[in-house]
């Protein structure tokens, strides 16, 4: 199928089709399993670009699709106008109402470095590079969330412009519908074009990472177990199995090894921290630790995320507590005696914060979780099916019938409704035929086919 252009309305930043210069780089994901086939690319530069792309699809009957990061791509954006927001990257932080302004195509480490000089930080996910729009939408469940919850607990206010063209600002007292779904229901509304959100007098924490041989894996897990269910909310912790690729820029124990991961954020004193942490120091020698008091800015070093753009199938659950078999199913299917292609398996520990209703709700599922179990594999094509099965495997346990769409991967629509109890599910519904009757925004993680 062919368009003309002729008919697009003016837009401030580059206009691509299949063919030009730059379509290419403008399409990439982070996510490179996932290749994007737009009939139309706008870089915009700002919400009357998105508002005027918007618009313009709809006279041509197109779907509309929208990318910052291409951290969460996992579904391709086919045929269509794709809207990327990568060009919009201000940034503001009110100091005195302890608040952050990030417009579409921010960054979580941009939001860092502005909040650091007050003593703030914002509740950004394992991994700075992350665009926070998407994070948060899905829920965003990051390393201080057992202490404050989920990153959509804390927005105040969203830019978005809807399936009309339309550019609103939608919080608790206007078009309230629209706000409790978008926080949480993540792109199926329309394209947010701004997000104001709550910071926390955070300048620092205990915390990092300790690398352990793969072997002690069983000890590990099953220590987790136990250990995790009976700490307090202000430390938030998980341990992935990660079999890492023999690159020379990881330390000689981490090339090409199969080993396990555990991540801890305290906000408490050294000595307490310490003390928490000193039952799993004892289960097994490590190879690395490298956990201590940490300037917030440094968040990154608990996880130690990937930041070169990979191939990845990803997917998770969530358990409502986690039982010895579910640690001996995880070790089954991606423990140290099986050949597996998955990158990560991680359990994170819940509960806390994350459980609790915030003062202005939100359509965030999964509150009754304690874990998550999230599998991450090569999306290599040739791999896909063997991947696609291994994390089933991994997954195959007493999980929740709700989950986070942050989580869950290339889902069907009715697995992804499936994550909410049915009157919030009806509500995101009457929502999105409110908003978007014709399904305009239906690519990503959408709810309706």
């Amino acid at each position: 199928m062919t368009i003309s252009l002729n008919s697009l309305p003016a837009i401030a930043g580059p206009v691509f089709v299949p063919g030009d210069e730059g379509f290419a780089a403008e399409i990439a994901a982070w996510n490179v399993a996932t290749t994007h086939e737009p009939l139309v690319v706008v870089g915009a530069t700002g919400p009357q670009d998105v508002a005027a792309a918007v618009r313009w699809a709809g006279t041509q009957g197109l779907p509309v699709f929208v990318q910052a990061t291409g951290h969460g791509a996992v579904r391709p954006a086919t045929g269509g106008v794709l809207i990327t927001t990568s060009r919009m990257r201000d940034v503001s932080v009110d100091p005195l109402t302890r608040r952050a302004r990030a417009a579409a195509g921010v960054r979580w480490s941009q939001v860092i470095e502005a909040a650091a000089p007050h003593g703030l930080a914002p509740l950004n996910g394992s991994s700075s590079q992350v665009g926070v729009v998407g994070y948060t939408l899905g829920g965003g469940a990051g390393p201080l969330g057992r202490r404050f919850g989920f990153a959509a607990d804390h927005v105040r206010s969203i830019e978005i412009v809807t399936a009309d063209g339309a550019l609103r600002t939608i919080d608790a007292d206007r078009e309230a519908d629209l706000f409790w779904a978008v926080r949480g229901g993540k792109g199926n509304f329309g394209i947010v074009t701004a997000i104001e959100f709550d910071l926390f007098e955070v300048d620092g924490f205990w915390g990092g990472g300790i690398y352990f041989p793969g072997t002690h894996a069983a000890e590990l897990l099953h220590a987790y177990r136990t250990w995790s269910a009976g700490l307090p909310e202000e430390m938030s912790t998980s341990v992935a199995l990660l079999r890492l690729p023999p690159l020379p820029e990881l330390p000689e124990p981490l090339r090409g090894a199969f080993v396990v991961h555990l991540r801890v954020a305290y906000l408490g004193s050294d000595e307490d921290g310490a003390a928490l942490l000193a039952p799993m120091r004892a289960v097994a020698p490590a190879l690395i630790d490298d956990v201590s008091r940490l300037p917030y800015a440094a968040v990154d070093a608990v996880h130690r995320d990937p930041v070169d753009p990979m191939p990845s199938r990803e997917r998770g659950v969530l358990l409502g507590e986690l039982t010895a078999a579910t640690v001996d199913r995880v070790l089954d299917a991606a423990g140290p005696a099986v050949d597996v292609p998955l990158a990560m398996v991680e359990l994170r520990h819940l509960g806390g914060a994350f459980a609790r209703t915030p003062a202005v709700p939100n359509a965030v599922s999964g509150r009754g979780a304690q874990y998550s179990l999230f599998a991450i594999g090569l999306g290599l094509p040739d791999l896909v099916p063997v991947v696609d099965a291994a994390i089933d495997r991994v997954l195959t346990v007493d999980r929740l019938p709700s989950g986070l769409l942050n989580f869950s991967g290339e889902a069907a629509p009715e697995a992804l409704l499936a994550n909410w109890a049915p009157a919030d599910r009806d509500r995101l519904l009457r929502v999105k035929h409110a908003y978007d009757p014709t399904n305009v925004f239906c690519g990503g993680q959408a709810i309706v086919a």
